[in-house]
């Protein structure tokens, strides 16, 4: 089968079209054959060798997939070859075939297509157990969501509404605040581009405490991290919590003094390992999406469609951090 293949560590453009064995179906497993798969920061990462795992190379990158079941293992009652089912897996994605144990596997909704399926449950599952979980959401609380056009960010957005909170989207640039605004926040701001010297970081912390007034956010959503986080930290309010989500800006250094004069907490969120440590929580979180979703209340926002022969471009448009919403890969015909 084809794969779009990293070889050697480096960037998108170190990617190539190369082949690999197809995967078998063993017993309580199925095959994929991919129609669809979403680039989401962890691609950028891991092909650069970056991120938390290191595959062995050949290996090709995309965690989030759609597409058909092509071939069921012994023991798998739940799916047939023809559904059309959706699914989340640290790589791989941008190949021909995927094999699944069958149980990670969720069916495609009616009416939605391969490339919308493929957008949702990364980002989204997420944000729900981020708000949820580490967050305690809860209605008529702030919430300020850093790098809000992007796919984790506007996953915040959507959720935090459909929580009851008010939501405060920060962006990049006034093209991305337009998707936000449509996404539903209740405000949002525009920031300059870090770094930051001390009274640009002054002056950004200003802006969001006077976007949280009058006593600060309760919740601050930040998969950006960088020159961003302390202004963002400065702006919680009593007891709130600050949910680390992820780095695409660089790894801050947070002056802990702060959170002891606000009795605020910061908080990791690691959604692939809470989902391998609590599976039915996982999936309870998953069943709440697909009835958001069903509701109209969440929508991944796939803005641009890539063919499977430019997937690197899609990882290096992510890499860029210019993107609003999604990309995704058209894997399969």
């Amino acid at each position: 089968m084809r794969a779009l293949l990293s070889r050697v560590p480096g960037g998108p453009d170190t990617l190539e079209i190369g082949e690999l064995p197809d995967p078998v179906a063993g017993p309580g497993e199925v095959v994929v054959a991919v129609k669809a798969c979403a680039i989401n920061y962890p691609d950028v990462l891991v092909i650069e060798d970056r991120y938390q795992m290191r595959p062995p190379r050949p290996f090709a990158p995309g965690g989030e997939i759609a597409g058909v079941v092509a071939e069921v293992g012994e023991g798998v009652t739940r799916w047939q070859v023809g559904d059309r089912v959706m699914g989340n897996t640290m790589m791989g994605g941008l190949s021909e075939r995927l094999r699944f144990v069958a149980d990670s596997l969720h069916a495609v909704p009616l009416g939605r297509s391969f490339e919308e399926a493929s957008a949702l449950l990364l980002t989204y599952a997420t944000t729900i157990h981020a708000l949820v979980d580490r967050g305690a959401i809860a209605a008529g609380e702030r919430l300020l969501v850093l790098g809000a056009a992007g796919g984790v960010g506007l996953a915040a957005v959507e959720l935090g509404k459909a929580f009851g909170a008010y939501v405060v989207g920060a962006v990049s640039s006034e093209a991305k605040a337009v998707a936000v605004r449509a996404a539903g926040a209740d405000e949002v701001l525009v920031y300059d581009r870090a770094p930051f010297d001390k009274e640009q970081s002054k002056a950004l912390a200003d802006r969001f405490k006077t976007a949280a007034a009058p006593n600060g956010f309760d919740l601050v959503y930040d998969p950006v991290g960088g020159d961003y986080a302390e202004p963002a930290l400065r702006s919680l309010g009593w007891e709130g919590r600050y949910l680390v989500v992820g780095f695409p800006a660089g790894i801050p250094r947070l002056p802990l003094n702060l959170t002891l004069l606000k009795s605020c907490d910061v908080r990791g969120v690691f959604w692939g390992a809470f989902a391998a440590r609590h599976p039915e929580r996982n999936r309870a979180h998953i069943a709440h999406l697909f009835e958001l979703w069903g509701e109209g209340r969440i929508a991944p926002r796939v803005t641009e469609v890539f063919p499977f022969e430019r997937g690197g471009e899609a990882i290096a448009r992510m890499a860029a951090r210019e993107s609003v919403g999604k990309l995704v890969v058209r894997v399969g015909a």
